[in-house]
C-alpha cells in the first residue's frame, strides 16, 4: 500500500491543490493542470520516493490519482 498522504504532497507540489483537497478521482491533466513533463517529472519522482520501477505501457494509462496510487502499491508488493 502507498502511504496517502506522502503521495499526495508529492503530487501538490506540481499542481494548485492542497494535498488534503486532493480526491482521488481528480485527473492529472484535466483536473490539476498537469503538463506532459510535469507528469513524467512526477513519476519520476514517485519513483525515487517509493522505490519502484513504472513501466511505460502502464504509466500511459494513468489518468487519475487512485490509479497512480494503485499502480505503485501494486510494484510495491511485487518485490
Amino acid at each position: 500500500m502507498v502511504p496517502e498522504e506522502r503521495f499526495k504532497e508529492i503530487v501538490a507540489q506540481y499542481c494548485d491543490v492542497k494535498p488534503e483537497d486532493m480526491k482521488d478521482d481528480l485527473r492529472f491533466r484535466e483536473d490539476l493542470g498537469f503538463s506532459s513533463l510535469d507528469f513524467m517529472s512526477l513519476l519520476g519522482e514517485l519513483e525515487d520516493e517509493f522505490d519502484v520501477e513504472l513501466e511505460e505501457d502502464k504509466v500511459v494509462k494513468i489518468q487519475t490519482i487512485k490509479e497512480a496510487m494503485d499502480l505503485i502499491g501494486e510494484l510495491k508488493e511485487e518485490k
